[in-house]
């Protein structure tokens, strides 16, 4: 059974219980990140990245924690934003444009050794990575992760309207590809 976030936190505050409380905000935090982050990314190794450099800024900056919002909410946020800066490095490495490079990531999808066009999970991943940032980002935060929009609002620091409308426009989209091919 997992400990409470406030029980946790206490505990991280505690010089002898430090290691002891980040492990287990570690156990329980660290398969939905995971999968929050590689839907992001698509690869595994990529992912496994992205989570590990998540968990290292989480130790840094756990101390300084305010409790403004959720501990999920703040795990989520900075997730998130570590996921940006990684395909915002991919990109520039890469030297090419967005567009491009969003079509690598369902390139990377279509050479997944279980690739099948015709399964539905599968053309829902391409569908995923067709549409803008912002609309992956709040379709994958709703669907996957079934994060409320008033938690997404507080990750994404943006209103919940605007959400709504991103998740309404990225679903349509979706359902046109889907449809369509």
């Amino acid at each position: 059974m997992h400990q409470d976030d406030r029980e946790l936190l206490l505990q991280f505050k505690q010089p002898d219980q430090k290691e002891k409380a980040f492990t287990a905000i570690i156990k329980k935090y660290q398969e939905k990140l995971y999968w929050h982050i590689r839907r992001m990314v698509v690869v595994h190794d990529d992912a496994n990245d992205v989570l590990q450099n998540v968990f290292i800024k989480v130790w840094n900056a756990l101390g300084n924690f305010r409790e403004d919002s959720q501990l999920y909410t703040w795990l989520y946020r900075i997730a998130t934003n570590e996921c940006l800066t990684f395909l915002e490095q991919q990109k520039r490495k890469a030297a090419a444009s967005f567009d491009e490079m969003e079509s690598g990531l369902s390139n990377k999808i279509r050479a997944d050794e279980g690739f099948d066009a015709n399964k539905l999970e599968w053309k829902l991943q391409l569908a995923i990575q067709q549409l803008p940032e912002k609309q992956r980002i709040v379709f994958m935060l709703r669907y996957y992760d079934e994060m409320p929009y008033e938690e997404m609002s507080r990750v994404l620091e943006t209103s919940e309207g605007a959400l709504k409308a991103s998740y309404h426009h990225a679903a349509k989209k979706i359902e046109d590809f889907i449809l369509n091919r």
